[in-house]
Parts: C-alpha cells; structure tokens; sequence
C-alpha cells in the first residue's frame, strides 16, 4: 500500500512539477484554498506537519510567488499565510493533477470493484482508529 501511495504521488508530483510546486507543497495549496488566511499553528495542524517543516515550506513558496505572509489584524504576533493570485492558478492544476492520477489509477476498474475498495479503505481506516474515539 505504502508503494502504491508513493507512485500515486510521484504521479502528481511529476505533472505539477512545471508549475513551481514541488513535493509536500500540495496538501499547503489545498488547505489554503478552502480557508486562505491560516495561522502556521492552523496550518501546520491541518497539513499534519511540525511547525518547523511548515516554516520552511512556505519560505520556498513564498520565494516562488505561490504564497505570502500578512500580519494578523488583530494580533501582531501571529502570521497568517495566503494564497497569491498566483499560487490560486497553480491550485487549480494541483486539483486537475490530483483527478488525473485518480483517473489513472481506476482505470479498468468497473464501478462496483471502486465502490467496494471504497468500503474495504473505510473498514481499515475504522480497524485502525483509536478505539475511544
């Protein structure tokens, strides 16, 4: 499984290469995209990285235009990271990307065979769920 995911991604990395994002880079872009504006705290919690990670990651970005950092209105100890006009375009290709390495890896599978790998992935995501939850 853990092969698979890593060609899946190699996939997508490969096709948004020529847009200036490089590995690790989308999960940032589509967390913006749904809320722009996060705090690297928010950010780095909802991307599943360390603070630091983050920091960098968005260094990179920002030096390549997909990203930049404003102040908070309200408190100026906290940065908020946002989405160019520019890193909004290249989202919209990560998602196409994102779709044309589903696409591929379904190929040939017949609509039943998707909807009960489906299933199978939710009974092993809820086998591995911590039981007090």
């Amino acid at each position: 499984m853990s092969h698979l995911l890593k060609m899946h991604r190699h996939t997508i990395d490969q096709i948004i290469h020529p847009y200036d994002v490089y590995p690790g880079q989308p999960p940032l872009l589509l967390a913006l995209s749904v809320e722009d504006g996060l705090s690297h705290s928010d950010l780095a919690a909802r991307i599943h990285n360390k603070r630091a990670t983050l920091s960098v990651m968005v260094d990179r970005m920002e030096k390549t235009g997909l990203v930049e950092r404003r102040p908070d209105e309200n408190d100026q100890r906290v940065t908020r990271v946002y989405l160019t006009e520019k890193g909004k375009e290249v989202t919209v290709h990560v998602k196409k990307a994102i779709q044309t390495a589903d696409e591929m890896t379904f190929a040939h599978f017949l609509p039943e065979e998707k909807l009960l790998f489906r299933r199978l992935l939710l009974q092993m995501k809820d086998n591995l769920r911590p039981k007090d939850q």
